[in-house]
């Protein structure tokens, strides 16, 4: 029987819902834009991505609380192009932001069959997966991409001056499952290399390297030094185009010119974020998109496992899976997460 709130961390989605609305509210975001940014932040731990789910309440209140976001943003958008829209977030709460740019996006999308939107003056949205899920289930294909912090030195290089660049991708299928996947440019978010300090363990090898550019085990080594890109120098160049759309070409800050989160609480990012949205409607009927995305997954489903205890998956069915299962039983945030949303969303005295 699903809780709504339990002493062990499971919360019902109603109930996580409701705390993380309060929880910004209580930071100064009018209820609507709090429930915009809580439908992205519950999506993510919906999906088990609890590095970038509600847990962020807690970071965006330290910079909403010394101005570094601005909590009532005016969110303004226009039209340059037959399919091509500009997107500014007013330094508001990233999800926020995301969320608005998304809908435009689609909307825009559903007139012209594609649309492409450029966002600047955001925050870090969370993941690139509720927005690609969100797309998929109203029909669109989607590319979405962020830029961020400096956390990965160029390939060859001594110092960061590149973000680890998240992007998405999304396909919808009208018969099941969408395709979507979502993929930082790093080996590894940060956030995971700060859980790994908080819990006294050591890292992969591969995920970091320390302030003199060698590999370390070491989280505390890592934090101050940098993220690895995946595959070598192809993620490097795969991080600066990234960056290139979504900060360059939106108008955002881009590279350094992008404010430290850590060293640079008080001041705006200017992140910047890309939406490519396509209506698979106008390609084909729902029916002849289902049969092909059938036979697509079908295709490598069936695929021999090298470890029979590991079954070849389609990207996207891992967190599905999470999402179906915690929709069900209720959604494992931590006892002490809750209990940090609870004492959020607290009315203050």
């Amino acid at each position: 029987m699903t809780q709504s709130t339990s002493a062990n961390g499971i919360v019902s989605k109603a109930r996580l819902t409701e705390l993380s609305v309060e929880a910004l509210c209580a930071l100064g975001l009018n209820r609507t834009d709090a429930t915009d940014a809580a439908t992205i932040l519950v999506l993510a731990d919906l999906f088990g991505l609890r590095t970038h789910g509600t847990s962020r309440i807690e970071s965006y209140g330290s910079r909403l609380r010394i101005g570094g976001i601005n909590p009532t943003p005016s969110i303004t958008s226009e039209q340059v192009g037959p399919a091509l829209y500009r997107l500014d977030g007013d330094n508001g709460v990233g999800p926020l932001v995301g969320f608005r740019a998304l809908k435009l996006a689609m909307k825009a999308a559903r007139e012209q069959g594609i649309a492409c939107v450029f966002v600047r003056g955001s925050n870090h949205f969370g993941p690139v997966s509720p927005y690609s899920y969100m797309a998929a289930a109203e029909g669109f294909a989607s590319i979405i991409g962020s830029n961020a912090t400096t956390t990965i030195a160029p390939w060859g290089g001594t110092d960061a001056r590149l973000g680890n660049s998240p992007v998405g991708f999304g396909v919808p299928n009208p018969g099941g499952r969408p395709f979507i996947l979502d993929m930082a440019i790093s080996v590894a978010a940060r956030a995971k290399i700060r859980n790994a300090l908080k819990r006294g363990e050591a890292i992969p090898g591969d995920w970091a390297t320390d302030a003199q550019g060698k590999p370390t085990t070491d989280p505390k080594a890592a934090l101050d030094g940098f993220l690895l890109p995946i595959g070598g120098h192809k993620g490097y160049g795969l991080a600066l185009v990234v960056d290139l759309l979504a900060g360059l070409l939106s108008g955002a800050a881009y590279l350094t010119h992008v404010k430290s989160w850590e060293n640079e609480p008080d001041q705006p990012q200017n992140l910047g974020h890309f939406y490519i949205l396509i209506d698979v409607a106008m390609l084909g009927s729902g029916a002849w998109l289902a049969a092909r995305m059938a036979d697509y997954a079908a295709i490598l489903h069936g695929s021999a496992p090298a470890d029979p205890n590991a079954p070849v998956i389609v990207p996207g069915e891992i967190e599905l899976d999470r999402l179906d299962r915690q929709m069900a039983d209720g959604i494992d945030i931590g006892a002490a997460q809750l209990a940090m949303l609870e004492a959020a969303a607290r009315p203050q005295s």
